[in-house]
Parts: C-alpha cells; structure tokens; sequence
C-alpha cells in the first residue's frame, strides 16, 4: 500500500469549561506535527571518555501545526481559537486526516494566533503533554 498524504479535514476541541468546538483547516496548505515522547538529543560530544554514548533523553510536547479557514460572521474561529489559548485548562483535540487517521490528545493552543483578513485564513499550533495517539 502506498503512503497517502494531504490535508487535515477537521480539528475537535471538547473543553470541560468552554464548550465543543469544530476547525476546519484551509485546504491544500502544509501541515506540521509531532507525535511527542521521549527522544535521545543529537549530540556530537554526547560520548565518555571510553566512546560510550551517553544518551541524554528527554520527554517533548506533542503538537499539530496547521493553517485554518477563518469563519469571522457567526462562529469567529479565531476568537474561539485564542479563547480556548487563553484558558489555563487543556481540551480533548482531535485532528482528522483526509486518509481517515485520526489523532487525539490533550492540550491547547500555543504561541501567536494571528489572523490574515485577507486571506481569510489563520494559522495555530496546538500542543500538549505526553504523546498525540492514533485512534483510528
């Protein structure tokens, strides 16, 4: 089977304050993220005096990365998308891939969320702690 790659169709956010909220992602736009866990630092130097590695391994963030379509006349996602930043407590975030995986995991929105008015668009990364699963 060959690999299937393209968009994000939909983002879910289930907040236990906020409410429910659906994202639909810009079509044909790039998209970033990162399963978290624990990976080993690329270090050079990372060697004792015998050339045993010493491995330096840490735990890192998941996160989705992804560039949205900005309804502004009834839902403003980009409002409900700095809102659900601004909160000190995470959602239950679903990201849906055209090729039907979908991942989930508990976290918020993270870094600038600006808009482009013109393109109708905004971009947003989602992140947060331990690993993003696969559920589907």
């Amino acid at each position: 089977m060959s690999a299937i790659g393209g968009d994000i169709i939909e983002v879910t956010c289930n907040h236990p304050t906020l409410g429910d909220f659906t994202f639909y992602p810009k079509g044909s736009e790039d998209s970033t993220y990162d399963l978290g866990g624990f990976r080993s630092a690329d270090e050079a130097n990372g060697v004792d005096g015998s050339g045993a590695m010493i491995d330096q391994m840490n735990r890192v963030r998941w996160f989705f990365e992804i560039v949205y379509a900005w309804e502004q006349s009834t839902t403003d996602d980009l409002a409900n998308m700095k809102s659900l930043g601004a909160d000190p407590v995470p959602g239950t975030w679903t990201f849906t891939h055209i090729n039907g995986s979908v991942y989930s995991g508990s976290g918020k929105p993270v870094g600038d969320i600006q808009g482009n008015g013109n393109a109708g668009t905004f971009s947003a990364k989602v992140s947060g702690g331990a690993d993003l699963e696969k559920i589907v």
